[in-house]
């Protein structure tokens, strides 16, 4: 049985984020700098839902395959076995939030903060379906 409270936590905090910085009556939206903070926000939570959405893959991988199929597998080869066992909807989407984190550490590029932004909503439902699915696993018998 995997302990999924990190990755419930991860959700909930990403979930928050997108919230605030999508919600547009806010004064703080005429704020600049406030703005910058919040989608900053946003997109350290991409960062860590991503990587434990990942890492809860590879170890129901190693738990339900075996512990050689999830290693040394490349992150693509996992979210396609993921994919294959239902873990996961679209393997090629993940491809794309791995590009999108991969330049996560370039945020003070307003053009490559924005491409997280639009994405972490995805993730968000993504990352929430793989719980869903890891949860409802733990439960069986």
């Amino acid at each position: 049985m995997l302990d999924l409270t990190s990755l419930k936590k991860a959700i909930s905090s990403m979930n928050n984020a997108i919230l605030v910085c999508q919600y547009k009556d806010n004064a703080w939206n005429e704020q600049n700098n406030v703005r910058e903070v919040i989608e900053a926000g946003v997109i350290q939570n991409f960062e860590f839902t991503y990587e434990l959405s990942y890492k809860f893959m590879v170890r129901w991988i190693s738990l339900n395959i075996s512990p050689e199929a999830a290693s040394p597998l490349t992150k693509r080869d996992i979210f396609r076995t993921a994919a294959r066992k239902e873990l996961i909807l679209d393997p090629t989407l993940w491809f794309t939030f791995t590009d999108a984190r991969n330049i996560t550490f370039h945020t003070y590029d307003r053009k490559k903060a924005e491409q997280v932004l639009l994405l972490a909503p995805a993730l968000l439902e993504e990352a929430s379906y793989l719980y869903s699915v890891l949860e409802r696993q733990n439960a069986e018998p």
